[in-house]
């Protein structure tokens, strides 16, 4: 049976320990005890680990053999921040599915109480992240800065830098990626309603290489989940 994970708010040494809501869930809601072992990432690496002590809102573990890594696709995620329920659900499949970084980003169609209160927002959703990454086995969460503006985030530096767009009529997604493994991309997904002309225009200044999924109109979440699936599988092909 394969074991759970989790992911170490805690490192030192050869001990590691899980506290607050963290370690609340594994004794209240799963019934932990001394002696369970489970896998706990300590500091990037993963280990077989043991409870060696439980107490309130906290569960000592001792590590043990350390297991091999597992790859993650260096694919970078711009997601335009929309309804917060939505992006939750976004940030937690796209950490699922194996992105490394998830950048919020504040465009010009971004409601603008939604990007007023994203900041507070951060926090969640790098709880969200932590969490996904637990299940799925991962053994680090995608990092999520603070939302950036993006005029700043069309500047960001990268091997290969791809904007989802709407109006691209001949150039698919799936076209773009090189042959070699190795490759950092970035990828640059919309908010609701689509970049705006000027946006568009922006990323043509940057040199970033526009591109689509197809003809068919996709909520931005759904264009987040499915352009990670893709850019994924052909990063790590």
């Amino acid at each position: 049976m394969t074991r759970r994970r989790w992911i170490a708010d805690e490192v030192s040494g050869n001990r590691a320990a899980l506290i607050g809501d963290h370690a609340d869930h594994l004794v209240r809601i799963l019934r932990a005890r001394v002696g369970q072992e489970f896998d706990v990432v300590a500091d990037a690496a993963v280990c077989r680990a043991r409870i060696v002590g439980i107490s309130k809102n906290r569960v000592e573990f001792e590590l043990g053999e350390e297991m091999p890594p597992t790859a993650v696709a260096d694919l970078t995620l711009f997601l335009s921040i929309f309804k917060f329920d939505r992006f939750e659900w976004a940030v937690e499949k796209c950490t699922e599915l194996g992105v490394k970084k998830i950048v919020p980003v504040i465009a010009r169609r971004t409601d603008a109480h939604l990007a007023s209160a994203s900041a507070k927002r951060v926090e969640r959703w790098r709880r969200i992240a932590v969490q996904s990454a637990e299940q799925s086995r991962r053994a680090t969460p995608p990092e999520i800065p603070d939302p950036m503006k993006l005029q700043e985030a069309c500047r960001t530096p990268g091997k290969l830098r791809i904007v989802l767009s709407e109006a691209e009529a001949e150039t698919r997604l799936a076209d773009i990626f090189p042959d070699s493994d190795g490759q950092d991309a970035i990828l640059a997904i919309g908010p609701e309603g689509g970049w705006t002309k000027d946006e568009l225009e922006l990323f043509q200044t940057e040199h970033w290489i526009s591109a689509s999924l197809g003809s068919t109109i996709l909520r931005a979440e759904t264009a987040a989940i499915a352009a990670t699936a893709l850019a994924v599988s052909l990063l790590n092909h």
